[in-house]
C-alpha cells in the first residue's frame, strides 16, 4: 500500500467514527452526556434519575427527559443546594417543603400526560413540579395560597424561560375557575377529603393525582371516565396539611 493509499483509509476510519458519535448524540445516550453550557449538578441529576426514579419503576420516558432536564437545584434554599438531588424532601420558605425527587416523580406519571394537556397544580411551593409539568404539557396554571412563595417560584421560573406556566397567589381549593376544564390536575398538600370543586373542574377523561389523609395519607388517582370518578389508591404518603378553606371540611 502507498501513501496515497493509506491516506485514503484513514479518511475513511474517521468518517465512519464521526458517523457514529453523531448517531450516539441523536440517542438516549445523548440525555447522559454533560450539555454544552456544561451544567455543575448534571452528573448528580443524572445520578438522581437513574437511581432514585428509574430504578424504582418510573418508565414514561418524558417524565425522565423532564426530570432529566429541570435543574432541581435552581428550587432550593442556597445553603442546601448540594443536597438537592438527595432522596428526601427538603425544607423551603414559609414552613413548606419541596418533595422527593422520586414523589415528584411518580406524580407526574400518575396524571399520564400528552403534549397539548392543560394542567392545573395546587400548591405551587418551589416551583419544580410546575417546571417539570411545563417540559411535558401545553399549558401549566399553579395557585398557591402562601403569596411570598408564589411570588418566589413565579420568578424563578421566569428566569429559566418556563413560559407556559401561569402562577398566581390563592387558595386552590376553589380550583381556578375561568380556566377548566382541565385535563389533569396534581395537588401537593394534603386535604383530609377531595375537594369537590377539583372534581369539578376536571375534564371528561381527566386524571387527579392527590394527597389525602390526615395522620396517615395515601396518594390517590382519580380518574373521570362517561362522568364517572374512578378513584385509586396507589402508595402512602406524607404531605404538608392543605390550608384555607381545607381546613374547615376537616371531618
Amino acid at each position: 500500500m502507498d501513501w496515497k493509499e493509506g491516506f485514503a483509509v484513514l479518511i475513511v476510519a474517521a468518517t465512519l467514527v464521526l458517523m457514529f458519535w453523531a448517531d450516539v448524540g441523536n440517542g438516549e445516550d445523548s440525555k447522559r452526556r454533560p450539555p454544552a453550557n456544561a451544567d455543575p449538578r448534571w452528573s448528580d441529576r443524572m445520578d438522581m434519575v437513574e437511581n432514585q426514579i428509574v430504578s424504582r419503576g418510573i418508565k414514561d420516558p418524558r417524565v425522565l427527559d423532564a426530570m432529566r432536564s429541570v435543574q432541581r437545584h435552581r428550587f432550593v434554599p442556597a445553603a442546601l443546594e448540594s443536597e438537592a438531588y438527595d432522596d428526601h424532601p427538603l425544607p423551603i420558605a414559609e414552613g413548606q417543603t419541596i418533595s422527593q425527587p422520586y414523589i415528584v416523580a411518580i406524580m407526574t406519571e400518575l396524571l399520564e400526560l400528552e403534549p397539548d394537556d392543560k394542567v392545573l397544580e395546587v400548591g405551587t411551593g418551589s416551583g419544580y413540579q410546575a417546571a417539570v409539568l411545563s417540559e411535558i404539557v401545553g399549558q401549566v396554571f399553579s395557585i398557591e395560597i402562601v403569596e411570598e412563595l408564589a411570588d418566589s417560584a413565579a420568578k424563578i421560573l421566569e428566569i429559566l424561560g418556563y413560559e407556559n406556566v401561569t402562577v398566581r397567589a390563592g387558595d386552590g381549593y376553589q380550583g381556578w375557575p375561568g380556566e377548566d376544564p382541565f385535563d389533569a390536575i396534581i395537588v401537593t398538600a394534603a386535604p383530609e377529603q377531595i375537594p369537590a370543586p377539583l372534581l369539578q373542574q376536571l375534564a371528561e377523561g381527566g386524571r387527579l393525582v392527590i394527597p389525602v389523609g390526615g395522620y396517615s395519607q395515601e396518594l390517590i388517582q382519580v380518574r373521570k371516565e362517561n362522568g364517572v370518578l374512578k378513584r385509586r389508591a396507589i402508595i402512602p404518603v406524607r404531605f404538608v396539611p392543605m390550608t384555607g378553606e381545607a381546613e374547615s371540611m376537616k371531618r
